[in-house]
């Protein structure tokens, strides 16, 4: 994003722990599902980053969070997780600007795929991510465990 594509200021920067209440908000007012009691706990996130495989990326402008993603990897693959811009900032490319910022990280690690979870429902989410070049993939099957359903 040049600075005549970006007259808001926006910039990624590495997500900080006082930025947590600004960033459950910007989540809800995504439409991204939040589970406060499970991973989405602000001691959760805190160790999540403190294992050194998680890129947690915010976007800000004026002081105020616009958007969100995160980052992870296992040393072979890396997953995005928790892409979030605030509506009335949309299709303004600050997806693009994380998911960009993501990867190059990733790739400057060794890791040479990258990939996202979008459930069905979630069409402007695979519209955006294909625009950015990811392939759905319909024969692979997703399968968890989780210990209780706030995980």
């Amino acid at each position: 994003m040049s600075a005549d594509e970006n007259p808001l200021d926006i910039a990624p920067r590495e997500f900080r722990i006082d930025d947590y209440d600004a960033l459950v908000r910007l989540w809800s007012d995504s439409g991204l599902s939040y589970k406060p009691a499970g991973r989405d706990r602000l001691d959760r996130i805190q160790e999540d980053l403190r294992h050194g495989n998680a890129i947690f990326l915010v976007a800000e402008t004026k002081g105020k969070l616009v958007g969100s993603i995160l980052g992870t990897h296992d040393g072979r693959k890396g997953w995005i997780n928790r892409l979030a811009v605030a509506p009335a900032l949309r299709r303004k490319g600050i997806a693009r600007m994380l998911v960009t910022e993501v990867e190059k990280r990733l790739s400057q690690l060794g890791i040479e795929i990258v990939a996202c979870l979008i459930e069905d429902w979630n069409s402007e989410s695979m519209k955006a991510f294909q625009n950015l070049g990811y392939t759905r993939h319909p024969d692979i099957v997703y399968l968890t465990k989780r210990k209780n359903p706030e995980v």
